[in-house]
């Protein structure tokens, strides 16, 4: 009798933690996104321009409403030029269909752990799937491949998120009174995408699309979902509730692709940065490594590079090289945030960083089953935040899909750190050769399963102090 209290006694109090998560991280999209009219907007090497022409051209601001949708201007702009939002419109399409990883809860139990949630402790591993996943989109996908149903995200959707949020935190309390075992909640109402007629590409991309989504679905078989992430996290003595820092999740994510086994994943490859070095034979080591099948072919590499913006804050010195690192086409964003909570960054608008936010909660979506919901994938609002208030640990991201583009990127990288450097030593810096030519111990390519190298824990429990402290 006293088991069965017990157990009534920690489902009321789930019931009442998973309505607390729902109304303490809904406000992620209810704030507003102001972006100017004359500077021009940079999202992951993209440049897009919001400048009106003739008698509109004025120092006024327009905004983007709660769910992404251009939102009221000021008085003067009561009819808006076409042109403008067309090229308005092409960076919300942009911007949403980037994969946006969030809090979840009611999610299959974390093994080791009674948690069936991520809520408070789980976003830098989400900013980091977050980098991941807009890697994998410039392999499968391309840089130019935006999501056809991206512009359906209109504000009803950001209404409904909100309002279901209400309702089940209303259907959570009232269940946990009547010790009900379910509580009873309307479900969210799903609007039919108008039908259209797919070409082969567009089915192929639509395939691909689904793909990406699915490797990191909340769940123990998704590859880099975030039951995997913890169990590699553990080889650096991380449990699922720790809090973990952008250096520790860039060896996370390294070892995650390592050890993915879809054949379609055996074409990529991670290397991780060695105290802030980049050695070009080991990077090219890598992307000429055989495939599992023992065939030969050249990989692509997503390199990883963890750094310090500064001491304690972060160094204002740095802001043009990062607005420079976003606006190269083959950056993949920013695993950082402010201090106490990690953003995924994309962009930048003047000194102000573009970034997804992980911090909102939202159920479980179990991915395997067919033309499962796309919508809580992809965030409907931009948000910006000043440089000044960036935390100086994180973590950059490139995707190089051949050798030649590495080598490119590499020339062009070093010319920007150069550029940038006010001091004599630059951020980070790209070294010929292999890192034991300089008295290193190189990560081995091949490493026994489920094991990080001495080297590497070493450096894991070093970068475990620099973590974020969540909300």
């Amino acid at each position: 009798m006293e088991a069965t209290g017990t157990d009534e006694v920690e489902k009321i109090k789930s019931k009442f933690m998973s309505a607390w998560h729902n109304m303490k991280y809904s406000w992620v999209l209810k704030t507003k996104t102001y972006f100017s009219r004359n500077s021009p907007v940079f999202l992951l090497g993209k440049c897009y321009h919001f400048k009106t022409e003739g008698e509109y051209r004025a120092l006024h601001s327009f905004q983007f409403s709660s769910a992404g949708a251009l939102g009221r201007y000021g008085s003067n702009f009561d009819k808006i030029n076409t042109e403008i939002s067309g090229n308005v419109e092409e960076f919300r399409k942009d911007f949403i269909s980037r994969i946006w990883l969030t809090y979840r809860e009611e999610f299959p139990q974390i093994k080791g752990s009674a948690l069936t949630t991520d809520c408070g402790w789980g976003c830098t591993l989400r900013t980091g799937q977050m980098l991941l996943a807009q890697g994998l989109m410039l392999h499968f996908l391309g840089r130019a491949w935006v999501w056809p149903d991206a512009l359906d995200m209109d504000s009803s959707d950001s209404e409904s998120w909100t309002s279901n949020t209400v309702r089940k935190l209303t259907a959570s309390f009232e269940a946990s009174l009547t010790a009900e075992r379910d509580p009873k909640i309307l479900p969210r109402p799903q609007r039919s995408p108008a039908r259209r007629s797919w070409d082969v590409t567009e089915m192929r991309n639509e395939v691909y699309h689904r793909k990406i989504i699915s490797w990191f679905g909340d769940s123990p078989l998704a590859a880099f979902g975030l039951h995997q992430l913890i169990e590699y996290g553990k080889k650096s003595g991380k449990i699922a509730g720790d809090w973990y820092g952008p250096a520790v999740v860039a060896h996370i994510l390294r070892k995650a692709v390592e050890e993915a086994r879809d054949p379609e994943l055996q074409g990529v490859t991670v290397y991780v940065a060695q105290d802030c070095t980049v050695y070009s034979s080991d990077v090219i080591d890598r992307q000429c490594s055989f495939m599992d099948s023992g065939k030969a072919g050249t990989k692509a590499v997503i390199i990883l590079v963890p750094v310090r913006l500064g001491g304690e804050r972060t160094n204002t010195d740095y802001l043009e090289f990062v607005k420079g690192i976003l606006s190269l086409e083959y950056c993949v964003g920013i695993i950082g945030g402010k201090p106490k909570q990690s953003y995924y960054f994309a962009g930048f608008q003047d000194d102000s960083l573009i970034y997804m936010d992980p911090h909102y909660c939202q159920s479980f979506v179990d991915v395997s089953i067919k033309d499962f919901p796309l919508e809580s994938f992809h965030c409907p609002s931009p948000k910006k935040m000043s440089f000044k208030k960036m935390d100086p640990s994180c973590t950059i991201g490139f995707y190089c899909r051949t050798v030649q583009d590495f080598e490119k990127a590499s020339e062009e990288i070093t010319k920007m750190l150069k550029s940038s450097s006010k001091e004599k030593y630059p951020l980070f810096t790209f070294v010929k050769g292999h890192s034991r030519d300089y008295d290193f111990a190189s990560s081995p390519l091949h490493e026994e399963n489920d094991l990080f190298s001495e080297d590497e824990k070493k450096r894991l429990k070093r970068f475990s102090t620099e973590e974020f402290v969540l909300l």
